[in-house]
């Protein structure tokens, strides 16, 4: 399972990549650490990674926007949101792009896991 961790925090991005390698889960790569959607989808195109954390606020391109560019990319790629903006539309607005899942900071190692589970479950 190749993983894409795109957030603008490298505390994120480092804690992300700590927790994919619990030993709960199938063995991850992590392929990527994007600090923004534009890198992100410079990533995507070169590791066609199977899974992709996706932050939604940063700068240059929000994760909307990236959430649109990947599936274009690899729709194939399954995307689990890990935002601070909790707002129903906005998460019912990823979804509707075309993430697989929507994951509230703060969260929880338990919560990441879990939710990384339910993306490759399928």
């Amino acid at each position: 399972m190749r993983l894409l961790i795109v957030d603008d925090s490298s505390v994120i991005r480092s804690r992300i990549a700590r927790i994919a390698q619990h030993p709960d889960l199938s063995p991850i790569e992590v392929v990527g650490l994007a600090r923004h959607g534009e890198e992100a989808i410079g990533m995507c195109s070169r590791h066609r990674p199977d899974v992709v954390t996706m932050d939604l606020t940063m700068p240059n391109m929000d994760g909307l926007a990236c959430i649109q560019g990947i599936v274009k990319i690899s729709g194939m790629a399954r995307i689990l949101v890990v935002s601070a903006l909790s707002d129903k539309r906005t998460a019912l607005k990823a979804l509707t792009y075309g993430a697989h899942g929507y994951i509230h900071k703060p969260f929880t190692d338990a919560e990441l896991v879990a939710g990384l589970q339910e993306l490759v479950k399928d």
